[in-house]
């Protein structure tokens, strides 16, 4: 189901939408798409992202095509709720790096009548479902699954393949770190 437009929707009721999938597949795209209509529409935004993320910018969220928005970096989930104030749209992005209490804060702005849109990786690099993602996406009213091209076929691309031979779980990187794979051309790690 695609995410509600302002015709379509009670002003009262907030909602949950999740943007999820690989890297290179337009996450923040959409993200920053849904955040300028918003803007349009005269409604008032708040723009989040984790401080870990400051690989193309220390204060915006950015698109790998270069698209980008002014956000507000936070250390943790509580600072969304603090910071969300008067916002009638919270967009958040990069949601797989924040802790699990991001699930309760998107829960609590919902409640309290907020659109609430968190773009993020719904698998880490192993291809298992990336914590907190899986728990925002069973509580979202919206979940739109971007895909990507797969860099080895040309397929449609929904893992995110490692290149380096790091195995930590977080790695902040992009090309030069990450590919786009389908399920075929993934190769998952053996360690």
């Amino acid at each position: 189901m695609s995410a509600p437009t302002s015709h379509d929707s009670p002003h009262d009721v907030g909602w949950i939408e999740v943007i999820a999938g690989c890297m290179f597949s337009g996450k923040t795209e959409e993200l920053i798409r849904r955040i300028r209509r918003a803007q349009i529409a005269r409604q008032e935004v708040a723009i989040f992202k984790p401080k870990i993320d400051s690989r193309y910018s220390p204060d915006h969220i950015v698109s790998h095509s270069d698209a980008k928005l002014l956000s507000t970096v936070v250390d943790s989930s509580a600072d969304i709720l603090r910071l969300a104030g008067n916002a009638q749209v919270v967009g958040i992005d990069e949601g797989q790096f924040f802790d699990m209490g991001i699930v309760d804060a998107a829960e609590t702005l919902a409640n309290r009548g907020k659109r609430v849109i968190i773009a993020g990786l719904d698998q880490d690099y192993r291809g298992k479902p990336f914590e907190p993602m899986p728990q925002l996406l069973a509580i979202a009213e919206y979940i739109t699954k971007t895909l990507a091209i797969c860099v080895v076929c040309g397929n449609p691309a929904d893992r995110t393949q490692r290149t380096t031979a790091a195995n930590e779980r977080v790695l902040v990187g992009a090309t030069d770190s990450y590919e786009a794979r389908c399920r075929r051309c993934f190769e998952p790690p053996t360690t």
